[in-house]
């Protein structure tokens, strides 16, 4: 039997029903992989992270991080969702909570607010790494497999792989580009990897908005916060956006739950901040019994 509890929040909305989806499962028990991963597809959302050895006293948490096709080292909105959960669970929090969230491969510090129904959270994603401008005959074949015209793509920009925790290969278009863009090849994975990115961000500077997916193109993600960073980065660095000033990025236009994802550049070290509202949903407990 599987007997843990889990919560629902909706991130980057103030209100239920909107923005991205997330599921957090309090695993006090040491669930398995393969049950972390059965527990991802049954929930259906685009991740689930599952949460131990929860130090409320510390602001301590050790986070992993599930789609329903594999595990992510990294990922931006269940990271935002677990701040706002373990915030929601202090029995007195102070106006502002600073949190120590554990991955596999880094740190995150995150901060919350709690507000009248609702909880802001915000995350260091660290500095911007910039990878390969993808040009040439690579280029073409990511328009092809995204299913856009040669118009569509923004001929004065390049695609470029950037980076603040899981590398994105930004690809950017016009307006009528963004709309009609899908993965339209069943190895786009692959693909990807000649360029050395994990996943697309199909971005429309001009907005900016931007649309990604899961690999095979079943899913559109709502909001994606670990893609926001690189969004925001690309377009900073390509003096599309003051490095001073905050960046609303826009997403889930085309998934009917449309969001808004806060970003902005510190400058002093010049760490991107990527942040929004959570709001609750629902709260319960798994009573799971599994075959052998």
């Amino acid at each position: 039997m599987v007997e843990v509890d889990y919560w629902h929040v909706d991130v980057f909305s103030r209100y239920a029903f909107q923005g991205n989806g997330l599921v957090v499962v309090r695993d006090d028990v040491g669930l398995s992989t393969a049950v972390q991963q059965q527990l991802t597809r049954e929930v259906r959302q685009f991740e689930t992270v599952f949460i131990s050895g929860v130090d409320l006293l510390g602001r301590t948490a050790r986070l992993r991080i599930f789609t329903e096709d594999e595990e992510l080292g990294f990922a931006g909105h269940p990271v935002l969702g677990v701040g706002a959960v373990l915030h929601s669970e202090l029995s007195a929090a102070a106006a502002e909570e600073t949190w120590a969230l554990e991955l596999s491969s880094r740190i995150v510090s995150v901060l919350t607010r709690g507000r009248d129904g609702w909880i802001e959270a915000s995350m260091d994603q660290g500095p911007a790494w910039f990878g390969m401008n993808v040009t040439g005959e690579l280029a073409d074949r990511y328009r092809r497999a995204l299913g856009l015209p040669l118009a569509a793509v923004r001929a004065d920009l390049p695609m470029q792989v950037v980076s603040t925790g899981l590398p994105y290969l930004i690809v950017p278009v016009h307006a009528q580009g963004l709309a009609t863009a899908h993965i339209a090849t069943p190895d786009f994975e692959t693909i990807l990897a000649a360029s050395g990115a994990k996943f697309v961000y199909v971005l429309d500077p001009a907005t900016p908005e931007g649309r990604t997916w899961d690999n095979t193109g079943r899913i559109e993600d709502v909001a994606t916060g670990s893609a926001a960073g690189p969004a925001a980065a690309y377009l900073m660095e390509h003096r599309l956006h003051p490095a001073g000033v905050p960046l609303r990025l826009a997403q889930g236009r085309f998934t009917g739950r449309p969001s808004t994802i806060e970003v902005r550049r510190e400058p002093g070290d010049g760490h991107y901040r990527v942040g929004g509202p959570v709001a609750p949903v629902a709260s319960g407990r798994f009573h799971a019994r599994l075959a052998d």
